[in-house]
């Protein structure tokens, strides 16, 4: 089953039990031009072996973002999908600068870049790209006249470059290690006169250099024709009609040494493409206008601002009853509620933090759908639990017994535990052990013993409430200031 890995120390979400040390990723050190050469050799088999695929991700509104708590994107909901048929857990890896993708493959900080990029007979020479994702073709991306909405048709078109010739002598604006910077390049020796870049710092993708565009910061950038047609869905009046170059292909890239992880890139990508999801995820992104425009306005949307939902402010207000990081409690409150007050479960469950009528009464919780209230009420139950388990000497095991507690109740879980110690485990450690013995009581052989207490337990719900919380978490923790 395919797990997402926390990139940075997940001690951090105990912040007040023990500080994180994570570093934070620079890019001061690593050098502009891209490594040609593979520094290490890692291929499939030494993935499988450890069970991780790390991969360079894009942070966009693309590729990869949060929306309403929800990780989302293109190349990730792929992602997802490649890990979970190649049964290995997924390793997100952000890069802070776009011009640093292949130098950081090559030096084996991943094992494969899933992002959409340009395959290059240049780039060839320094990755190997997988089959083809889709087509595409460059384009200017311009601004129309500021009135343009009482001019006609001509007179607008009068306004705007038609042609690339038209740019000969003015500026575009472009990331220098992009293959729009290229193929500016190459127009200047087509049309054998200059034309003037402006190199935009790597840090900045796509979306954000168009929005530069509309901010008037810049006068003309390049990108693909699918990203230019859902930002122009959301910006009128924007232009992107003028065309840089013919058909592209666009493909993910691993080292030139990983052949058989390409291999087996290749194999389930057109597998995959012959499927209804394909088009069905490259439509959500690329084609639904209405969706990419309600995002666009979203405060609740990672590329407008660092709010998770309406209520930060009071998970922030209770976190320290419970010493984790605010960002963590979140994850708790979507994978109960999606940030639904009036959400309600089938059993009697209510709120943001799903509480049950009898633990909300003991709590003083009156309105179970008021959000302060039952934020309070829950981040205090949640404490409570985490100090019956003050016997487990790691933090982050004793996070997911608390957690699992939270979801099945504290008897299933040292059920569990009783089971996992009849069985020569350890009782203290969550991962493979207690994790696998929940799961073991869902079936009569083990649940009608004499040591377990409370009898049957859905043992694959809390296994899976623990783990997707962590999962929500690693996207928090990495996209959202603390």
């Amino acid at each position: 089953m395919r797990k997402l890995m926390m990139l940075g120390s997940l001690l951090g979400l105990l912040i007040a039990c023990e500080p994180s040390d994570r570093p934070a990723m620079s890019t001061s050190s690593m050098t502009k031009l891209p490594s040609t050469t593979p520094k290490i050799k890692r291929d499939l088999n030494d993935i499988k072996e450890d069970g991780v695929l790390k991969t360079l991700m894009v942070y966009s509104g693309t590729s990869y973002f949060l929306y309403r708590g929800q990780a989302m994107g293109f190349e990730y909901e792929l992602l997802q999908r490649l890990a979970d048929h190649l049964d290995l857990k997924l390793e997100i890896i952000i890069a802070k600068d776009l011009d640093d993708l292949i130098t950081m493959l090559n030096e084996g900080q991943a094992d494969l870049i899933a992002h959409g990029m340009t395959i290059t007979k240049d780039r060839k020479k320094q990755v190997a790209f997988s089959k083809d994702l889709y087509f595409t073709n460059q384009v200017l991306i311009q601004r129309k006249p500021t009135n343009w909405r009482s001019m006609k048709l001509h007179e607008i078109d009068k306004t705007l470059v038609s042609d690339p010739i038209e740019l000969i002598g003015d500026t575009v604006a472009v990331r220098k290690n992009s293959s729009y910077y290229k193929r500016i390049k190459n127009l200047e020796s087509e049309l054998g006169d200059e034309i003037f870049i402006d190199t935009v710092d790597g840090s900045m993708p796509t979306d954000k250099i168009i929005e530069m565009v509309v901010d008037k910061e810049i006068k003309y950038t390049v990108a693909d024709k699918n990203i230019a047609s859902i930002n122009a869905s959301y910006y009128p009046i924007l232009d992107i009609n003028t065309a840089m170059s013919s058909t592209q292909r666009v493909g993910w890239a691993v080292r030139k040494n990983s052949k058989k992880l390409r291999k087996a890139i290749d194999k389930w990508l057109k597998s995959f493409k012959k499927t209804v999801d394909f088009p069905v995820i490259y439509n959500k992104y690329f084609k639904n206008k209405r969706s990419f425009k309600e995002r666009a306005r979203s405060e609740f949307y990672s590329q407008n601002s660092d709010r998770l939902s309406p209520y930060d402010e009071i998970v922030q207000e209770y976190a320290p009853i419970v010493s984790w990081d605010w960002r963590f409690i979140s994850a708790v409150i979507y994978q109960e509620s999606q940030f639904n007050p009036n959400s309600k479960s089938w059993v009697s469950a209510s709120g943001l933090m799903q509480l049950m009528p009898a633990t909300a009464k003991e709590l003083n919780v009156t309105d179970i759908t008021d959000p302060e209230q039952n934020i309070r009420g829950g981040v205090t139950y949640l404490n409570q639990l985490w100090e019956q388990w003050e016997t487990v000497p790691d933090s982050i095991q004793r996070v997911k017994f608390t957690l699992a507690s939270y979801n099945c109740g504290l008897g299933h879980v040292q059920d569990a535990q009783r089971l996992t110690e009849a069985e020569q485990g350890d009782p203290l450690v969550w991962d493979n052990m207690v994790e696998n013995s929940l799961l073991d009581l869902t079936y009569p052989k083990n649940f009608n013993k004499p040591i377990i207490k409370y009898g049957y337990v859905r043992g694959m719900e809390p296994v899976e409430y623990v783990r997707q919380i962590f999962d929500h978490y690693s996207h928090y923790e990495e996209l959202v200031p603390m």
